[in-house]
């Protein structure tokens, strides 16, 4: 789960991370009003998104008056910012930050990532900020710093300061930026955060270190201990598929290929989708309705497939361990009716010779296959083959 700019910056000050004074907004009247309470007479109007290259899209606007701030925000709220993160389509702006914009000479990158191949948390730095880190890794790949933290015993004080001095940092600015480390790090850890990443962390022409901009994700399967941060949530900002696949249960990640999954088991969708790619087509999706799928769960998940416009075919894959296979078949025949794409269906587990006659009974044409492959190269063909009704 992704969360706004400002979110994340009220969360990281918690850790003692140093930021920006700055208030949210969502119009202009709370846009002017924001400015006045946080004083001074230059301000950035940010639109909050869950995109990085908002500053190239002209979603950050610098303000020098309270009506230029009106302005911006005006401007801003209700546009659809396109960036490189966003897509074609971009993303509606439906709140803008308004900060205290400060002078700054310095714009350095600081990233903390779950790196799930080792098994630790990956420290990345490096002098060159305010650029998207893989073009800092292509540009600038000399100047990236990194760190692997070991879980027994935590980031320490001293690594920190290795990074603040490789960032070729002062006395004064090490302290600074070995607090925004640690901090960072700290909240990381005790948000069950899988990213924080601070870009530009910029060092004033004062000698103070700050975190000009902020991104965070979490891990969803830790939210139901973590409310404050599952309050954040920002659905409008989220695949309208993937907010409904979350509140009925089931996993759902949009792809870009025209052959719908359903499938139980995060591995045997993965396999089923390689499958697909080997037959020469492309999935539609990630789809994994669990353990407990009973029809009326294998219908959502049809409903979530078929929202899709581009979906030619789709393929239900069930291997029923804790699962039925008979309460899988009566939810695609329940689904299935009125179908106007090919239906594949493989199942396999539990109960599997009542879930077949389920299937060949219901009179739908349903095209069954006994193997994954078998199924893989059915759904592709099936998938070439359909003429949209």
């Amino acid at each position: 789960m992704d969360i706004h700019e400002y979110q994340a910056k009220e969360l990281l000050a918690g850790f003692g991370v140093p930021v920006p004074r700055g208030s949210p907004a969502y119009s202009s009247d709370q846009a002017v009003y924001a400015a006045t309470e946080l004083g001074g007479w230059h301000w950035a109007v940010k639109a909050q998104i869950h995109a990085g290259g908002r500053g190239k899209a002209g979603g950050v606007k610098l303000c020098r008056t309270y009506a230029e701030v009106a302005a911006a925000t005006k401007a801003l709220l209700g546009a659809t910012l396109v960036t490189e993160q966003t897509g074609p389509a971009g993303k509606v702006v439906s709140r803008v930050y308004v900060e205290t914009a400060e002078p700054f000479e310095r714009e350095l990158y600081l990233g903390f990532v779950l790196d799930r191949k080792i098994e630790r948390i990956r420290i990345i730095a490096s002098a060159q900020g305010g650029m998207d880190i893989e073009d800092i890794a292509r540009r600038h790949p000399q100047s990236l710093l990194q760190i692997e933290v070991e879980p027994a015993v935590g980031l320490q004080p001293f690594q920190a300061r290795e990074i603040a001095f490789g960032l070729n940092l002062n006395i004064k600015q090490v302290a600074q930026a070995v607090a925004a480390i640690m901090g960072c790090y700290r909240a990381f850890r005790d948000l069950d955060a899988t990213m924080v990443e601070i870009n530009p962390l910029v060092v004033t022409k004062d000698d103070r270190v700050l975190a000009l901009d902020a991104k965070m994700s979490f891990d969803d399967n830790a939210l139901f201990r973590r409310r404050r941060i599952a309050e954040m949530r920002d659905v409008h900002e989220e695949d309208p598929r993937e907010a409904t696949a979350n509140q009925h249960g089931l996993n759902y990640v949009g792809l870009k290929g025209d052959i719908g999954c359903i499938i139980n088991g995060a591995g045997l969708a993965m396999a089923t989708m390689d499958m697909i790619k080997y037959a020469g087509g492309e999935p539609a999706n990630f789809l994994d309705v669990g353990g407990g799928a009973s029809p009326e769960r294998v219908q959502t998940a049809f409903n979530l497939v078929l929202s899709d416009p581009g979906v030619k075919a789709i393929l239900v894959n069930i291997f029923a361990g804790i699962n039925r296979c008979d309460w899988v078949a009566k939810g695609v025949v329940l689904a299935a009716a009125g179908l106007r794409v090919p239906l594949v269906v493989r199942l396999a587990g539990t109960h599997v010779e009542e879930g077949e006659r389920i299937v060949r009974q219901s009179g739908l044409p349903i095209i069954t296959a006994d193997s994954l492959a078998d199924a893989a190269v059915k759904a592709v063909t099936a998938a070439r083959e359909h003429v949209p009704a």
